[in-house]
């Protein structure tokens, strides 16, 4: 990722705390901060689609509302004089209004999350933010144009928490990219590997490097991201600590790389989910991927029938995460001999590889819609049916 040119801007954070600077620019950009303000704010929503009918309405109408928030940003917001327009092909990757993409990500710059926004826009402007929330809320409040945000571990998993704030917020998917994580042992000039005692970096960084930490005896401390672990190690100039992050990290923080692909696992790659504020208008000349989520009512091979209906129509299921409802954690039947039973409710995440421009994707979410009348007779909840549509690299 060395040849890609990239701008960086200061720490997003939730409230200021000072300037916090990394490497240094011609030009220093001013810090950008979310403080607290009641204040009136235009925000879009999508209205519920009503798939069950024999219509072609693939995308669902938008509509302003005024809303008040209390954790409005003390900025003016960008000038919106007509209702967001659907992104094209082309304006995924593209720019906006002109001016280079502002894209957010979380971590401090150097992390895996820039080099995957760096991948996923090219010449775009990263904007480093403090947590997950901070990023989704800068993209919805127009702070920033695009966020890369992890989805997906090939080693660790999924990240639960971005699968939450999916649901909490209403953005929409336009792509992905992968990325394959590279580990790298750095230190400060002049500190070689018998001089570590410990080394600092993100909890699943050091998993995945155990084999190679182990034979080095050291003590392992966990921080809150890799970026943050060799900024630490070169802000404190220590010479008997190093970082596990990556070479882009080394580079920012004038730091030496002792050791590269120290990860136990060659085949470590993280999917990232490219988000905006506009939903992409989904086509039928490339590949695409299609997201929802949706619940149902206990019974019997419930689950099963709804996720038949895309295996019918040869629609291939990619991913699929289940999630207990945030709200309503628990569902009550009577069906026991021994009094009522207690289920988890559930959310349940799809992906399938079809775009809603093609009639069999269509046909599949009208059908899934419909068959909740299984044999306790109700039918599925599908007020929390949300699709996403999106490409991917």
């Amino acid at each position: 990722m060395a040849s890609t040119a990239i701008a960086r801007t200061p720490w997003l954070q939730r409230r200021s705390t000072g300037g916090e600077g990394c490497r240094k620019p011609t030009k220093t950009p001013s810090m950008i901060a979310i403080r607290s303000r009641r204040k009136a704010s235009a925000m879009t929503s999508i209205q519920g689609e009503d798939t069950g009918s024999g219509g072609n309405n693939n995308t669902g109408a938008l509509e302003l509302n005024t809303v008040f928030d209390d954790l409005q940003p003390e900025i003016a917001f960008k000038d919106s004089p007509s209702l967001p327009k659907p992104l094209s092909i082309s304006d995924v990757s593209g720019s906006v209004n002109g001016s280079r993409l502002r894209v957010a990500y979380q971590g401090l710059p150097g992390a895996y999350s820039e080099a995957a926004a760096a991948k996923a826009y090219p010449n775009c402007e990263a904007v480093p933010c403090e947590l997950f929330e901070t990023a989704f809320d800068a993209l919805e409040r127009w702070l920033v144009d695009r966020a890369v945000l992890p989805i997906e571990n090939s080693l660790g998993g999924s990240i639960h928490r971005n699968y939450d704030l999916l649901l909490r917020h209403k953005l929409h998917i336009v792509g992905e990219v992968k990325y394959a994580v590279r580990h790298c042992l750095l230190a400060n000039p002049g500190v070689k590997k018998e001089d570590l005692k410990r080394v600092l970096s993100h909890p699943q960084a050091l998993a995945q490097c155990e084999h190679t930490l182990t034979k080095l005896g050291v003590v392992r401390e966990a921080v809150d991201d890799t970026a943050g672990a060799a900024k630490f190690v070169a802000v404190q100039k220590l010479q008997d600590a190093g970082a596990v992050a990556s070479s882009l990290a080394a580079e920012i923080y004038g730091l030496n790389i002792l050791a590269q692909d120290i990860q136990d696992d060659p085949d470590n790659v993280t999917r990232f989910l490219m988000l905006a504020r506009e939903p992409i208008i989904p086509g039928t000349n490339k590949p695409f991927k299609t997201s929802i989520v949706f619940s149902l009512e206990e019974g019997p091979g419930v689950l099963f029938k709804a996720l038949a209906v895309f295996a019918m129509r040869d629609i291939n299921l990619t991913k699929i995460e289940s999630r207990p409802r945030k709200k309503k954690p628990l569902r009550v039947t009577e069906d026991g001999s021994n009094g009522p039973l207690k289920y988890f409710d559930y959310l349940f995440y799809v992906d399938f590889e079809a775009s809603m421009a093609a009639p069999n994707a269509q046909n599949a979410l009208r059908h899934l819609k419909s068959a909740g009348k299984l044999s306790n007779g109700h039918e599925p909840c599908m007020n929390d049916l949300r699709r996403s549509e999106h490409t991917w690299a």
